[in-house]
């Protein structure tokens, strides 16, 4: 990994100099545009409208428009704002855990310590482990003021980037504003049906599967010439269609039930036979 920013925690008088990684990575494959006649790259041209001369990356700034006014900003001065100079991750305060809404979270960053001794670095962590609370932070990336939450991910703080207050949207849906009636054993099949489906999450059972069949269509692609049919690459069969049938709650939830039971069925079997042995 590549460290993209060197800083440092502050509270109070500690300081706890840090390199920022970023957690997660994109795993989809590559696409680029192409001409479907020749298969030629096709490329957007930053183009002015004024005097209509192609511009270059370091010809480009920011602007906004109010009105029939423009207000031009270029890097320097973005730069020279205080925030994005800032090197710090400053906690504002300790909060419980349990208080911040996942809705909220936005970016995610692995923190190495960037110094000689760790030991600033594993007390925090040590703390923020004991007292089960994440700090609320500020900090400056990417010339954005960010909030951010710092908490303990396995033996290694983590700093998420937040969404602001206004950024997250009120869900306001008429519907939900009328009053629905659920009997008890609805709910005692919903209730059922949930528990056909428990288990416990592990993210390395899960795969994407768009993704998985994409690279086998580029590789028959690539094994077979350019003319291969999607039906070929990935067998003839059709998907089932569905109506717009409109069936009872109750005996959709029984259905689901029996269905749910009699997959995982053998898996139980399996393992309890295992446990026999």
């Amino acid at each position: 990994m590549r460290a993209i920013w060197t800083g440092a925690i502050t509270f109070g008088l500690v300081n706890v100099p840090v390199k920022v990684y970023s957690a997660t990575e994109d795993h989809d494959v590559a696409l680029h545009q192409v001409h479907d006649a020749d298969g030629g790259r096709i490329h957007y041209q930053r183009r002015c409208e004024v005097c209509g001369r192609v511009i270059p990356y370091d010809h480009i700034a920011k602007a906004y428009q109010e009105g029939d006014r423009t207000v031009v900003l270029t890097d320097e001065d973005l730069a020279s704002l205080p925030q994005e100079r800032s090197r710090e991750i400053a906690v504002v305060e300790f909060v419980p855990s349990e208080q911040l809404d996942p809705i909220m979270f936005d970016r995610s960053y692995f923190l190495e310590p960037d110094s000689k001794s760790p030991k600033a670095y594993v007390l925090l962590r040590r703390t923020l482990e004991e007292t089960d609370r994440t700090a609320i932070v500020n900090f400056a990336l990417r010339q954005k003021t960010r909030l951010g939450a710092l908490r303990v991910h396995d033996d290694v703080l983590m700093l998420q980037s937040l969404l602001w207050a206004d950024e997250v949207r009120t869900a306001d849906f008429p519907a939900l504003r009328e009053k629905v009636k659920i009997t008890e054993k609805e709910l005692e099949l919903s209730d059922a049906l949930m528990e056909s489906f428990a288990s416990d999450f592990s993210p390395e059972s899960f795969h994407d599967e768009y993704q998985a069949e994409l690279r086998q269509l580029i590789e028959a692609k690539l094994e077979q010439g350019d003319a291969v049919d999607t039906a070929a690459a990935f067998g003839e069969g059709e998907e089932e269609e569905t109506g717009g049938e409109v069936i009872d709650l109750m005996e959709a939830l029984r259905k689901s039930i029996d269905k749910a039971r009699s997959e995982r069925k053998p898996k139980r079997s399996r393992s309890s036979s295992k446990r026999a042995g």
